[in-house]
């Protein structure tokens, strides 16, 4: 009998969880009503075998958390997932995230690394219809301003589309800090802050703008979103 290599088992295992997804969320999941015509609905996935299995706490989910909360200015909520670090539970949380939950942004932390068992690209852009490669280029370039090692980071964005809904997904760094760095950019040392280098997030709102979702509105003093100016229009009431 052939052994698989482990290029072909990660295919295997991650096209396993698109055939079991729709199963296991049916099981739990719940469309998140929205409580305002642009609120935004997130999915915060935090990916470690022993944050997941109570070794330690997890740290990835109250910082993104704690970020969002000073960073948007407009309604949004959040969905969590603690999860283990393997392909199919990967894959198969992103499915329920985005096709039954109806998230419109899904952002996850941990396993990005060279491991063996950081497998979160694999897992996120199998279950892709769209690669979004600026959203990695950008966050290397950003951490490249802090350590060397940035260059072993393998974060990916990508776009998962159904037949009525689609959303944006984005690996980030498995460390706060490094979290807060990706999302925000580089300021300079003046008093005012100047943007040295834009963070990812200053393109997160536009991007769920042209995917069909809502209209999400940022806190310039932590991150600027931009639109081009025929993109830009007035809050919703509710």
């Amino acid at each position: 009998m052939t052994t698989p290599t482990p290029n072909q088992a990660n295919a295997q295992a991650n096209a396993q969880a698109n055939e079991q997804a729709p199963k296991q969320a049916n099981e739990h999941a719940q469309r998140q009503p929205r409580k305002h015509p642009d609120e935004i609905v997130i999915g915060l996935v935090s990916i470690s075998d022993r944050a997941a299995t109570g070794v330690y706490e997890d740290k990835g989910i109250p910082a993104l958390q704690e970020w969002l909360g000073a960073a948007l200015s407009s309604p949004w909520q959040v969905v969590t997932r603690l999860i283990q670090d393997d392909a199919p539970t990967i894959s198969a949380t992103l499915i329920e995230l985005v096709d039954e939950v109806g998230c419109d942004l899904v952002l996850t932390t941990g396993g990005t690394g060279p491991a063996r068992r950081d497998v979160t690209p694999e897992a996120t852009l199998a279950v892709a219809t769209k690669d979004m490669p600026g959203f990695g280029e950008q966050m290397r370039q950003i951490s490249l301003n802090f350590v060397p090692t940035a260059i072993l980071s393998r974060q990916v964005a990508v776009i998962r589309e159904t037949a009525a809904h689609a959303a944006l997904i984005i690996n980030l760094p498995g460390q706060p800090k490094s979290i807060k760095e990706t999302l925000e950019g580089l300021r300079e040392a003046d008093p005012g802050g100047t943007v040295k280098v834009p963070g990812i997030f200053a393109a997160v709102p536009y991007c769920i703008d042209l995917i069909g979702g809502p209209y999400v509105e940022t806190n310039a003093e932590v991150v600027k979103a931009f639109r081009p100016k025929s993109a830009q229009r007035a809050p919703r009431p509710a």
